[in-house]
């Protein structure tokens, strides 16, 4: 059933008295939620607690049956041509199997309406998938298989058992020749090795033959659903490549874009799947359509957290990158946007410490908010800092890294040759490393090893997700420390040393399940992430002994 779009603003229930409008759009992809948006999330959770208008299993209720998906959503704040100030709501996707609900905006294309030309090529390439599913599960591919293996297994077993036969028979040849070395019985030996080769000559054909008769069986049939594969292939990229036609953005000076257009001039060869059909290119959609003037947009997850990402109930998000970044970058032309916080250099003000120095290395305490190595953006670091302090060392000089948001302790070489020395120890996973994190709340197991594979987020990098196919083994020993007014002080001991894994492992429900304090990314932004890289051992390069380094946190 079509839903009316034309009134989809909602005036506060909340008065908003106090709360002091923002001068400049909110920068998308990292960003503390204005008050004034807030308040709309607040009110769009509230309808989503207590609203009968659809049924879906966000995870929130035991007692609920269904697929449990939580859901981005999303609000965006606007004044109308009156100068009346309301808020817009948006779901990332499709909510409850269906494109549109009358209390968010709709989408910007709606593939899923009745008789549409996606319901129809969705069907088809659903048919495909039925015939591939009932040839690869039918009893004659089973059948040929399993007869295959068969004849190859007694192959094997034949023309070993032949093989090991002549061996042994050959041994037996060669005794009897220093028994007897008249003419006569040398032929016969000679006779009866010609006839054992041609013999087993004659088994190998035999056994190609049969087998060449039942793997052209097994091809036919794999063919088959190799060739049903290829033109599902085909028509699922026709499919998406018409999807993306129908795609077309406004921004704020009313120009439009589509999709294709967008992406040719971004980094993506193409547009992943699901561009477009995100909260904030809705929200900003329908607010260019409507005349409305954006003001402050916030985007939340509610429900219970995919098993690969984490994603925390009610907590507020940025928009993806891989997705969004290039639509919004077109969408988002024509306002006064907030100033990308990830291009201001957040070390500026800041300086490293230098715990211990001789003639080989150098010890650095790093600061939390302080690139390790240059950026994108962003040249000043630990790294381009070395070379300025340290004008006469040569070589790579930083060993390792932290995280730009991690302080502590970085090892740095001043020579090329104890640059690989230490580089060794820590490839063989020798050197010993420490750190101590604040956790936003109680862990209940007061020790353990978190055991999860992380692989990064290709969309929205430089989050990582838990991946048991493709991701790389993360190993982390934890121990609490203390308890006390609802945090958790432990210490972390990496075992691996993956992107973000104590972050990850700290944060994500099949670990600790509990986020570090001050994680912007996989929990909630603070005043500084609360982990720190407090202890390091490892041999010396040059005195061959083993040296420890130890700088407690601040916190």
């Amino acid at each position: 059933m079509s839903v009316d779009k034309s009134q989809r603003l909602h005036r506060f229930h909340t008065p908003f008295t106090g709360i002091e409008i923002p001068n400049t759009f909110t920068f998308p992809f990292y960003y503390e939620p204005h008050s004034i948006a807030i308040l709309a999330a607040e009110e769009v959770q509230a309808y989503l607690t207590n609203q009968t208008d659809f049924e879906h299993n966000f995870g929130l209720n035991e007692k609920q049956f269904g697929l449990v998906i939580g859901k981005m959503f999303g609000v965006l704040v606007c004044r109308d041509t009156s100068g009346e100030f309301g808020y817009l709501a948006a779901y990332s996707g499709k909510l409850a199997n269906s494109n549109d609900h009358a209390y968010f905006v709709p989408p910007i294309f709606d593939m899923l309406t009745a008789n549409s030309f996606f319901r129809i090529e969705e069907e088809l390439l659903n048919s495909y998938s039925l015939r591939i599913d009932a040839l690869e599960s039918s009893q004659e591919l089973e059948s040929a298989k399993k007869d295959l293996n068969v004849l190859r297994s007694a192959a094997e077993n034949e023309l070993e058992a032949l093989k090991q036969k002549i061996k042994h028979n050959k041994r037996n040849r060669m005794l009897l020749r220093e028994s007897d070395s008249s003419p006569d019985f040398l032929e016969k030996l000679r006779k009866e090795s010609i006839k054992e080769q041609y013999f087993l000559k004659d088994r190998i054909t035999f056994w190609k033959d049969e087998l060449v008769v039942k793997e052209a069986r097994l091809t036919i049939l794999l063919n088959e659903i190799n060739i049903l594969k290829e033109e599902r292939k085909k028509k699922s990229g026709q499919l998406q490549q018409r999807l993306f036609e129908n795609y077309h953005f406004l921004n704020a000076k009313k120009e439009v874009a589509s999709l294709a257009t967008i992406f040719s001039t971004s980094e993506e060869i193409k547009p992943p799947a699901g561009s477009g059909e995100c909260a904030a290119p809705k929200l900003l959609q329908y607010a260019y359509e409507n005349n409305l003037q954006p003001i402050a947009l916030a985007e939340f997850w509610w429900g219970q957290s995919p098993q690969s990402e984490i994603r925390k109930h009610k907590n507020y998000y940025p928009a993806c990158r891989g997705k969004c970044e290039p639509i919004l970058g077109h969408m988002l032309q024509g306002l006064d946007v907030d100033e990308n916080p990830l291009l201001i250099n957040p070390a500026e003000d800041k300086q490293l410490s230098v715990v211990f120095e001789d003639d080989t290395i150098i010890i650095i305490n790093k600061p939390a908010e302080f690139l390790s190595v240059p950026g994108k953006s962003i040249d000043d670091s630990v790294l381009s800092r070395l070379r300025v302090m340290f004008p006469e060392a040569n070589g790579p000089l930083l060993i390792h890294r932290l995280d730009m948001s991690t302080s502590g302790i970085l090892v740095a070489a001043k020579s090329e040759v104890a640059h690989k020395f230490i580089q060794r120890q820590f490839i063989k996973r020798t050197v010993q490393k420490r750190y101590i994190a604040l956790l936003d709340g109680e862990v209940g197991v007061p020790q353990g090893i978190i055991d999860l594979p992380i692989r990064v987020d290709l969309e929205d990098r430089p989050r990582q997700l838990v991946c048991y196919e493709f991701g790389k083994t993360a190993r982390t020993k934890y121990k609490v420390v203390e308890i006390a007014n609802g945090k958790t002080r432990v210490v972390f001991i990496p075992i691996t040393g993956r992107t973000h894994q104590l972050r990850v492992h700290a944060a994500h429900s099949m670990g600790l399940n509990i986020p570090i304090v001050g994680d912007d990314l996989y929990g909630i932004k603070s005043n500084r992430l609360y982990l720190h890289a407090s202890f390091i051992s490892f041999i010396h390069p040059k005195t061959r002994e083993i040296v420890k380094f130890e700088v407690p946190a601040d916190f």
